[in-house]
């Protein structure tokens, strides 16, 4: 063979598809596997399909990615008359991401859930391109067990997940932001940055990025109870009830209003954006229950109290809760026994040196913090 043909076979780029969407928890961990492929691979071209009108849209050019998006949407359970329009919407979905997907003619595509990741993972199995699927709930999703049977790999956040094939799990975790697994300090040393003090037991509170009004009336029901016991709270209200809670504590500190409603021992904030400095300084979190939370927080390795959200699809919230409480990694309360069983549950934590530290031990079984390395490594194993 002649040097002029040898040079001719240089390989091509790879070129990586990926798909999933609607929520943070199906957006970032493909962001996070596509930062990492890109990491190995400089040149790769990556293209992602989302569904339009929907948060990925936003968040995937924001993170240097490109997307096109696809009229796709769930089952709207709420009012069934809108949904007659749906069968149409599915034909046309499949029918534009088989164009997008010949068009960029991928080496593989992963799919991690969402509306879109159906349609665009569906056409490129139908076209012999390997696709893989990253599930990151307890429970999976309908369109990941559908997938899952053309899938080459499935990896999950959890040891086993019903509705795919053993053979073709891989128990990875799911991939969580590089600053938690880098950025962790000593407890001590946070609770001061944070200007609390070092001494005294803190709980940190959050309810995802909208916050939730169910740990937020939890709060307002107990703030006695906690200030009589002398804990610290980093109380993440989320932006609905941010201004109303500020408010209603000005209002009824000490009968005098001296005491400011972020007080050293209560501080309250809409939304949190050191959150590696926060789990640092906490001793004990409150916490709901969705699956990249989680991941988080076995990373922290900080005894946890979960809500998990009741509407949450298939009650995957209350799965992925039962899998920590099942091994004594965290204590569960359900939405509906908030009133009952909130304050004991979390004071059972709190006053329980020993407990805390077997909980803390035991959430090391969860801790995934190399997910998304683990998760390429098995990719380019299995191409």
């Amino acid at each position: 063979m002649d040097n002029q043909s040898v040079n001719s076979q240089k390989p091509r780029t790879i070129r990586v598809l990926l798909s999933g969407g609607g929520t943070g928890g199906h957006i970032f961990p493909a962001i996070a596997i596509a930062d990492e492929i890109k990491k190995r691979f400089p040149d790769a071209e990556f293209l992602f399909i989302g569904a339009n009108g929907k948060m990925e849209m936003e968040k995937v050019p924001q993170a240097g990615y490109r997307i096109e998006g696809i009229d796709i949407a769930g089952i709207d359970r709420g009012n069934m008359l809108s949904n007659l329009g749906l069968p149409f919407k599915v034909l046309k979905s499949l029918s534009k991401s088989k164009k997008i997907i010949k068009s960029f003619s991928p080496d593989f595509a992963i799919g991690t859930g969402g509306f879109a990741s159906g349609p665009a993972l569906y056409e490129a199995s139908k076209l012999g391109i390997p696709i893989f699927i990253q599930e990151q709930n307890a429970h999976a999703g309908v369109t990941n067990k559908i997938l899952s049977k053309k899938a080459k790999a499935v990896f999950t956040a959890y040891p086993k997940v019903e509705g795919f094939p053993t053979e073709k799990i891989h128990f990875l975790g799911n991939p969580i932001r590089e600053n938690i697994v880098s950025g962790m300090q000593e407890t001590a040393q946070a609770k001061e940055k944070m200007g609390l003090d070092k001494d005294k037991l803190t709980i940190l509170s959050v309810g995802g990025s909208l916050g939730s009004r169910t740990l937020n009336n939890g709060w307002k029901e107990n703030l006695e109870n906690l200030k009589e016991k002398g804990y610290q709270l980093i109380w993440q209200t989320g932006k609905l009830d941010y201004k109303e809670i500020v408010d209603a504590l000005q209002l009824s500190v000490d009968g005098n209003n001296q005491q400011p409603a972020t007080s050293n021992q209560i501080q309250i904030k809409e939304f949190i954006k050191d959150m590696e400095t926060a789990y640092s300084a906490a001793d004990v979190i409150v916490s709901r229950a969705g699956a990249i939370a989680i991941s988080e927080l076995a990373v922290a390795q900080k005894p946890v109290l979960l809500v998990p959200f009741p509407f949450a699809a298939e009650d995957h919230q209350a799965k992925n809760a039962m899998n920590l409480v099942e091994k004594n990694a965290a204590r569960m309360v359900k939405d509906s026994e908030m009133k009952e069983k909130f304050w004991n549950t979390l004071s059972e934590i709190c006053e329980n040196d020993e407990l805390r530290k077997e909980m803390s031990d035991n959430l090391k079984y969860f801790a995934k913090p190399n997910a998304a390395k683990e998760i390429v490594d098995e990719i380019l194993k299995a191409l």
